[in-house]
């Protein structure tokens, strides 16, 4: 079977969850919605406290094309606009809070019921990028501009990721599986946007029950294609490499191999807003770990409290760290008082006995993070300027083209935190950019 150089195979774990079928959470009194959920430029509420509000009307519009709103998860009442964490970046950020009326009342005329194969692109590229769909496999690119590529770019092949690699996480597995037609229609649209008359859909070989559904509801236009099991096979340039060879160049993007790469999801969420015309409101989300009494794929609204996810799951057996995500590229939570986002994959709690917080030593140049790597990096080098500090030495040594993958810290015997040295590098040159800019 297909897949890249490099890479490892950490310990799937999907046996917690992996079983278990969708189920919605109840509607929370009081959700959460944070403005920015999405990268690129951000957006701005146009709702103020006080305003009543439906289901699915938008609560914040793009301040650019790179740009995506959110919308009203249910009916009631903006109670405020106020600054919290939020789960990715760890900093303040506005988020709009609304009280749940409990009618669950949509703003008027949706949901509809149209035939997105009839449409025009311009009018599936409107819905989709009115809907604030971004990637949901926790990238949050906005969609619609993934699927508007420059014109001196020819796309030739377009990859759907079902191959869900992050260990823990069955949220697309139980999509696929479940609802096959959602995301093989929402390819479709995709296909068409793109002028394209065949897509591929990569499904990691640890799913044989999604691989044969599939294959067997899938029209002739769409491939399926199982994949080797290893992780990070579900990246986006990885994956790439694996189904054509090609190989996407340093600090360039898919389009420049004419490929374009969706997750799943989000060709679920795809379909949902050219036929219906239903924003991105909700996902499914694995929540799951040893810390989880009793683990669940839940469909959950936007801005939904993570506690209540918890509870809903029976509450903790034990919790030595939460985590945003999967356990390779996750983001660990200070509290469980953050809400449920666009690209909130799975929540993960983790017990100490899970964990790895011992202290780090210094690196022992054994090669074993540059043999992991599927970027072809040297990670080892990286982390010693990251402790140094030194970003622009770090440039030169490719640092932008770190995917964060994690490989490289989860193989390092010394356990050393390289992807917390990038990071740190990488925000480095971050603020040496804006204050340029400002200057």
């Amino acid at each position: 079977m297909k897949t890249f150089k490099g890479g490892i195979h950490p310990p799937e774990e999907k046996d917690l969850v992996k079983n278990n079928p969708i189920v919605d959470l109840p509607l929370s009194s009081v959700f959460y919605v944070l403005v920015q959920q999405h990268l690129g430029a951000p957006a701005k509420p146009i709702v103020k406290p006080g305003d009543e509000v439906k289901k699915g009307q938008p609560l914040s519009e793009p301040l650019g094309f790179v740009s995506a709103p959110v919308h009203a998860p249910t009916s009631g009442k903006v109670t405020a606009i106020a600054k919290r964490v939020h789960p990715v970046t760890g900093l303040l950020a506005p988020c709009i809070v609304i009280e749940a009326d409990g009618k669950d009342e949509w703003v008027e005329g949706l949901p509809l019921n149209r035939d997105p194969f009839t449409m025009k692109k311009e009018e599936l590229m409107g819905a989709i990028q009115s809907a604030g769909i971004v990637g949901m496999g926790g990238a949050t690119f906005p969609t619609h501009v993934k699927l508007s590529p420059p014109k001196e770019k020819t796309i030739d092949t377009f990859i759907v990721n079902g191959a869900e690699c992050e260990p823990y996480l069955s949220s697309d597995h139980r999509l696929m599986l479940e609802q096959p037609e959602r995301v093989l229609n929402g390819m479709r649209i995709a296909m068409g946007i793109l002028g394209l008359n065949k897509g591929i859909l990569a499904i990691e070989a640890n799913k044989p029950d999604v691989i044969k559904i599939m294959e067997e509801k899938a029209p002739p236009e769409i491939m399926v294609e199982p994949l080797k099991v290893k992780y990070p096979q579900g990246a986006e340039k990885q994956l790439i490499n694996a189904i054509t060879g090609r190989e996407v160049p340093s600090g360039g993007l898919p389009m420049d191999v004419g490929a374009v790469v969706q997750n799943a999801g989000t060709c679920a969420a795809i379909w949902d807003a050219c036929a219906h015309g239903i924003p991105l409101i909700e996902r499914i989300t694995s929540v799951t770990g040893r810390g989880i009494k009793h683990p669940k794929n839940i469909r959950v609204r936007v801005g939904t409290p993570i506690q209540e996810v918890i509870d809903f799951c029976g509450g903790l057996t034990e919790a030595a760290k939460i985590i945003y995500g999967g356990p390779m590229m996750g983001i660990a939570q200070f509290s469980d008082q953050i809400s449920i986002m666009k690209g909130t994959s799975g929540v993960l709690v983790l017990t100490e006995k899970d964990t790895n917080i011992s202290w780090y030593s210094g690196c022992i140049s054994c090669g074993r993070c540059v043999e992991a790597c599927p970027m072809c990096l040297i990670p080892s080098t990286l982390s010693k300027l990251g402790e140094k500090s030194m970003w622009e030495m770090a440039l030169g040594n490719d640092l932008l083209d770190c995917v964060e993958c994690g490989s490289c810290t989860y193989v390092c015997p010394a356990n050393r935190p390289i992807v917390h040295f990038v990071k740190h590098l990488k925000a480095l040159q971050r603020a040496a950019n804006a204050k340029k800019k400002g200057a």
